[in-house]
């Protein structure tokens, strides 16, 4: 035996050692001898940094070259390398070389790429601090701004002090760009060093009065970022941002939303209030604050809406139709937080349109739609077809409309919704399967004609192939029958005999709670149950046995007879489980149920404590308390309050002083409408066509005081100015007495400069024929003018020698003054009443003169009204309109109001292309009304506009228009150099039309006079972004000079700006509003095609003016 021992182990020893020589070569040859696809993995992996390594050395050489070509190049490269995310950052000292360079490409691109690096080599970048404020000085507006970008990205403390001197400068800066990146570089030195904080606010309060739109978005974002609490900041900006906001760029439109939402809910009371009035005619309201209107209006009603608020709303709304949806998801939450509730259900369309984008879109969206559709079901009712799923939804968008819908759910039209429910249910998507059915208890829950239906749908569906179908449907059914057990006994037994066939441990669960809570009423069948969960207790999940524990439970104390030693058996298993949460609820039970000396008087209270009466769940949204949350933020989707998130404050119940946001701009203007309504008035009318002595003097005993100073003014007519001022008085007081509304007669001026300009062609035509049939028609006039039907003929007739003198002086005078009030009424009103054409003829002559209302200049005066219009010669007029008017003739009318439309009233309009009366930032317009049906239209106004903040100068009332009869009259609108759609209501007596006025991009300019050497030099000055161009084909047609000035006038209101080349064309004009430079010029080349270039800061415009010319010089 030892032998044997002893030799067994001699061969394990041996063993043994062939083990550990053999692990030793292993541990001596693997690391050095490499297999043929390590070698290869080796190599390929280190390919990549060579060749990179080798790129950069060619870059480096490059950059470090003579010639600025290659380092173009070379920069152009690097960027596109950070462009695709790869490191560049060893190339810094290369490239931080060029930054002094001349070239302004080349220096932008270094700017691009130190803006980069910056922060990571900040001690290479210290080294260049003295050119970058020296590039603060550049003329170039983008090296300007580029060089503030670097500073700004250097984050290191020592440089705080010449950065906040460099944000300082950078604030004044001419050029809006680069005032836009000082306020980006505000949040970055604010983050480096918000011991700044105080000086930066002086900053941003300096950049929120910029009047540039370009400005507004970056230092709004600023003010977020650093004073957000500074409230007091906005108060003097508010209507200003409000106004500006349309043309914002898009993304700094969305965070002057955001910010002007919390704004309106400290300033403003809630419009919520049961009692609240909302008058939509709050432009009286914001600029009247005077008027006794609003003081009767304010007593009699608890609440009207703060003009300011109604402003915000106004000028929110066209945003609507943005491209952007985060523009338009920022408005719909603003309309949702500020609006009155009938007034929120405007954003329902645009919002639905967004669902029409990507899924990540879809899912944001829908979030929001799901909380708003909680609170207010009718807003998205009748777009319910938009949220029906479609197969190619993703699974959280489905999931997103299913709520939606259930939400959307109601007596009416929930049969149709439980149809598509019934065709989801049979969807691929378990899990939104699942959640069909989830919607399907809800919708049972929440309408109860319904329920008994939706409990046989999902009772049938139990005999689903599909377990998780029958498991949801299970979950589902149970927390329906709790809400009426009792009418459900059979629901139960059917349950029951599926229990084998569900494996689903929450179905299971399901089952065994509702058999253990309504066990009395199935007193057979819950014993069974027991019993063969008994058999299975130790296989089944810890769900199912935590409710096996309390059906046995619950069993013992309703039917101990039949289930006590079954109760005592599965007790016993689960003393015993793995679980712990199972063997404590097990002895629990066990203390509880079954009588001992340990459990003392707990037992007593068993019954009432397992049997108690539960109540029955709440079937709700996940998305019901997601209200606490402001619309459309991060906190909101994610429903946990995030970082940074700034809660909305509830409204005050006293709203603040409403007078710290009045500024300037707005009162002015609607004061200036009713002196010049008092001017036009119509007496002095009247007065112009007759200068018969007679008639003055039955005037002097019918009008009383006033006529004593007209007479005195028409006894001499070469009195001094007093006579003019004298007349204007007396037609003022005279308006008061026979027109209430002030506001209508303020707004005639418009109409009869309009129809000035039209009639002037009629003029040349009738010569001097209307000097004899004037007189009759002045009667006739007069009562249109007044309004108040007919008016005395003594009265109207006595002012008539005192404004024969008026309007000799002011005829005589030709000052520059632009607004011919007196006159212009006058020529309205007898067109109105149809008067003969040769009577129209003479108002053209008399409203052609341009006559100062205010303070008419002294002149000489004529002695009667013969030598007046002696002197209104027709040679005159032309000249004057040759003055106003572009070398361009023919005007395309467009159609404003159809008459079928309109109910009888048509409108067009045209652009006279003539300096407007009225203000000079205003386009002139001439509109033609049309009475095409068998009735007098009576009251023709303009009523309310869009946005609220359009400048627009209405013409005066038209008190009637009959049947068949026309009338042109002139308007202005500010169109703030924009082609967006003028929008207001053309109001009759009985009836208001929605219209609106397209401006072409070539209306919004006026003709510029310049030398060709001017041209030149201010070209020189708008290069870069200012510059737009591109080779466009030429129609044979426009070959000659003659055909290129035909077509590009016939598109742009330009002047032509003589040219030394006969192939190179060049025009000149100026934005109306703003007074920018728009120079064009257009070079020809061979194969019929020409450089078209077109200067100017505006490049919105600059690219719809390039379109359009291209498409007229393309046309034959």
């Amino acid at each position: 035996m030892d032998g044997g021992f002893s030799s067994l182990r001699s061969e394990a020893v041996g063993a043994m050692r062939t083990v550990l020589v053999s692990a030793e070569n292993l541990q001596l040859t693997l690391k050095p001898e490499l297999s043929q696809e390590e070698q290869a993995l080796t190599h390929t992996h280190n390919k990549p940094k060579e060749t990179q390594k080798a790129g950069n050395e060619d870059l480096k050489e490059m950059l470090e070259s003579n010639k600025e070509s290659l380092k173009l190049d070379a920069m152009k490269r690097v960027v596109g390398l950070i462009a695709k995310g790869k490191n560049s950052s060893e190339l810094f000292p290369a490239v931080v070389k060029n930054v002094a360079s001349k070239n302004i490409e080349l220096k932008k691109l270094v700017y691009v790429y130190l803006v980069r690096y910056a922060e990571e080599q900040q001690d290479l970048a210290l080294l260049s601090i003295s050119t970058f404020q020296r590039a603060l000085k550049d003329p170039n507006q983008f090296i300007r701004a580029s060089a503030l970008r670097v500073l700004s990205s250097i984050r290191v403390s020592i440089i705080v002090p010449i950065m906040m001197l460099a944000i300082k400068e950078a604030a004044a800066d001419l050029s809006p760009y680069v005032r836009k990146t000082s306020a980006h570089a505000i949040q970055k030195l604010y983050s480096l060093d918000p011991e700044q904080k105080e000086q930066l606010i002086e900053v941003i309060e300096k950049l929120l009065k910029d009047k540039s739109t370009l400005v507004a978005g970056s230092v709004v974002m600023a003010f977020e970022d650093v004073c957000p609490d500074r409230i007091d900041l906005i108060h003097k900006n508010y209507r200003k941002l409000c106004n500006l906001l349309v043309d914002v760029e898009e993304w700094g439109q969305v965070v002057i939303i955001s910010m002007l939402t919390r704004y309106a809910r400290t300033q403003f009371t809630s419009p919520w209030k049961e009692d609240a009035v909302f008058d939509e005619n709050n432009d009286k309201t914001f600029y009247d604050s005077d008027s006794e209107e609003k003081r009767d209006q304010t007593e009699a009603k608890p609440y009207v809406m703060d003009p300011d608020h109604r402003l915000l709303l106004r000028n929110t709304k066209p945003l609507l139709q943005s491209r952007n949806t985060a523009v338009v998801m920022s408005v719909a939450q603003l309309y949702w937080h500020l609006a009155p509730k009938h007034e929120v259900s405007i954003v329902t369309k645009s919002l639905v349109r967004l669902l029409r984008s990507h899924r990540e879109v879809q899912y944001i969206v829908l979030q929001n739609i799901a909380t708003m559709s909680i609170q207010r079901k009718g807003m998205f009712e009748p777009y319910m077809k938009s949220f029906y799923v479609r197969s190619t939804d993703a699974t959280h968008i489905k999931t997103l409309k299913l709520e939606i819908l259930t939400n959307l759910a109601n007596e009416a039209n929930i049969s149709t919704i439980l149809r598509e429910f019934q065709t989801y249910v049979k969807s691929q998507d378990k899990a939104f399967a699942a959640a069909t059915i989830q919607a399907i208890g809800r919708c049972a829950t929440n309408i109860s004609e319904v329920t008994d239906t939706c409990l046989n749908g999902l009772v049938l569906l139990l005999s689903n192939r599909d377990e998780t179908v029958v498991a949801e449907s299970v979950v589902v059914i149970k927390k329906l029958l709790q809400t009426q057990p009792t009418q459900h006994s059979e629901i139960i037994k059917h349950m029951a005999k599926l229990f084998d066939n569900i494996t689903v441990p929450m179905a299971r669960a399901s089952i065994l709670w509702l058999m253990g809570e309504y066990c009395e009423r199935v007193p057979k069948i819950a014993p069974d149950v027991l019993r063969k969960m008994a058999k299975t207790f130790t296989a089944e999940e810890d769900i199912v046995k935590l409710q096996t524990v309390n059906l046995a439970a619950k069993l013992y104390l309703t039917n101990s007879k039949q289930t006590k030693l079954l109760t005592q058996y599965i007790l016993n298993l689960g003393k015993y489980d793995q679980n712990y949460d199972i063997r404590d609820r097990t002895r629990f039970i066990r203390q509880l149920i079954v009588p001992s000396e340990k459990s003392g008087a707990l037992n007593k209270y068993a019954r009432r404590i397992l049997l108690a009466p539960k109540p029955a769940p709440l079937l709700q949204s996940a998305f019901k308390d997601r209200d606490r949350f402001q619309l459309g933020t991060l906190s909101h989707s994610l429903n946990i309050k995030a970082s940074g998130y700034q809660e909305l404050s509830d409204w005050p119940a006293v709203a603040p002083d409403q007078s710290v946001r009045n500024v300037e701009v707005i009162e002015p203007v609607k004061e200036w409408a009713p002196l010049v309504g008092k001017t036009k008035q119509p007496k002095s009318d009247d007065k112009f066509y007759s200068d018969d002595e007679d008639k003055e003097e039955e005037g002097s005993d019918s009008s009383g005081s006033e006529d004593s100073s007209s007479g005195s003014s028409s006894s001499s007519s070469s009195s001094s100015e007093e006579s003019g001022s004298e007349s204007d008085e007396e037609s003022s007081d005279g308006s008061e007495k026979t027109s209430s509304d002030s506001g209508k007669n303020s707004s005639g001026s418009e109409k009869s400069s309009s129809e000035s300009e039209l009639e002037q062609r009629k003029k040349k035509k009738t010569k001097k024929a209307p000097l004899k049939k004037s007189k009759p028609a002045a009667a006739d006039s007069d009562t249109d003018e007044n309004g108040n039907g007919p008016v005395a003929q003594a009265s109207s007739s006595s002012a008539e020698s005192s404004s024969d003198s008026d309007s000799d002086s002011e005829e005589d005078s030709d000052s520059d003054a632009p607004m011919p009030q007196k006159k212009t009424e006058a020529k309205a009103k007898p067109k109105v009443a149809q008067k003969s054409k040769k009577e129209v003829s003479l108002l053209d002559l008399d409203d052609f003169s341009p006559a100062p209302t205010n303070a008419p200049q002294a002149s000489v005066f004529s002695s009667s009204l013969l030598s007046d219009l002696e002197g209104l010669s027709l040679s005159n007029v032309s000249s004057a309109m040759q003055v106003n008017t572009s070398s361009f003739g023919p005007v395309t009318t467009y159609e404003l109001l159809h008459h079928m439309t309109g109910k009888g009233l048509s409108a067009k309009y045209h652009f006279p292309r003539q300096p407007c009366l009225y203000q000079p930032s205003m386009v002139a317009v001439q509109v033609i009304l049309t009475n095409s049906s068998d009735h007098d239209l009576e009251e023709i106004h303009i009523g309310e506009r869009s946005p609220a903040s359009l400048n627009i100068h209405c013409f005066n009332t038209i008190e009637w228009l009959e049947p068949g009869a026309s009338v042109t009259v002139s308007m202005g609108i500010d169109f703030s150099d924009s082609t967006q759609a003028a929008n207001f209501h053309l109001c009759t007596k009985e009836d208001q039309f929605s219209v609106s006025i397209q401006p072409a991009v070539g209306e919004l300019l006026m003709p510029s006079t310049m030398a060709e050497l001017d041209f030149c030099k201010e070209q020189g000055k708008l290069l870069g972004m200012n510059e737009t161009s591109a080779t466009i084909p030429m129609a044979t047609a426009n070959a000659s000079s003659q055909a290129i000035s035909k077509q590009v006038l016939s598109v742009a209101n330009v002047g032509v700006v003589p040219s030394s080349q006969n192939n190179f064309h060049r025009f000149a004009g100026r934005t109306v509003s703003s007074g920018a430079l728009v120079l064009v010029s257009l070079e020809p080349r061979e194969s019929s095609t020409a450089l078209l270039t077109i200067n100017t800061e505006k490049s919105v415009m600059a690219s719809m003016l390039l379109r359009d010319l291209k498409q007229a010089l393309a046309q034959a």
